[in-house]
């Protein structure tokens, strides 16, 4: 089986809980998974997280911020291999619904377990507002009803959503409806990527 940094150029485990999750089997086979295909250029989940990971090495994230952001970016895409391409990619055979169950047996807190979940939530909201016209306020609702830092849970939306390959227009339009409804301080607001 290859190690973590195999399969995510330049990763060294900087905390104790990233030691432990990034020598999981299943986490392992979820990074080494993936070719280049829309919205994912860069091709295997491993190599995702390692642009996530320069990024926010770039970005200047640091202490618990960036230790929880770094365990998103390690866990979020990496059970997009378990998910049943046969069956509607919703509930259980979600891949973030997977990640999180995942996450669970390494931690309970919930700013990463809600974040690791909604992550791909406000790409779906967006998506459905351009095709009719009108936001889903039930589910902004209970996104954000269950997510539980709304400022971790914005940045690592920009990081994730701001790699290589990806529209920027649903960060800019989740940016600021997140400050217009005042879920996050306009301080806390970053600039577009």
């Amino acid at each position: 089986m290859p190690r973590a940094s195999d399969l995510v150029p330049g990763f060294i485990a900087e905390t104790d809980l990233e030691r432990v999750v990034s020598e999981d089997p299943e986490l392992l086979e979820g990074l080494a998974w993936g070719m280049p295909r829309k919205g994912h250029p860069e091709g295997s989940v491993g190599a995702h997280v390692a642009h996530l990971l320069t990024a926010l090495d770039e970005a200047g994230d640091t202490g618990e911020v960036r230790r929880l952001l770094r365990f998103v970016a390690l866990v979020h895409d990496a059970f997009k291999y378990r998910v049943k391409e046969w069956l509607p990619k919703t509930g259980a055979n979600h891949h973030a619904v997977r990640a999180r169950r995942f996450a669970e047996g390494y931690t309970d807190d919930p700013r990463l377990l809600t974040t690791i979940e909604h992550h791909d939530r406000p790409y779906a909201i967006w998506r459905k507002l351009r095709r009719r016209g009108r936001i889903d306020e039930i589910a902004f609702s209970r996104m954000m009803g269950e997510v539980t830092d709304p400022a971790l849970f914005l940045r690592f939306v920009e990081l994730d959503g701001g790699s290589e390959g990806k529209n920027p227009d649903p960060i800019r339009w989740f940016r600021e409806e997140l400050g217009r409804r005042g879920l996050v301080r306009r301080s806390s607001v970053r600039p577009p990527p």
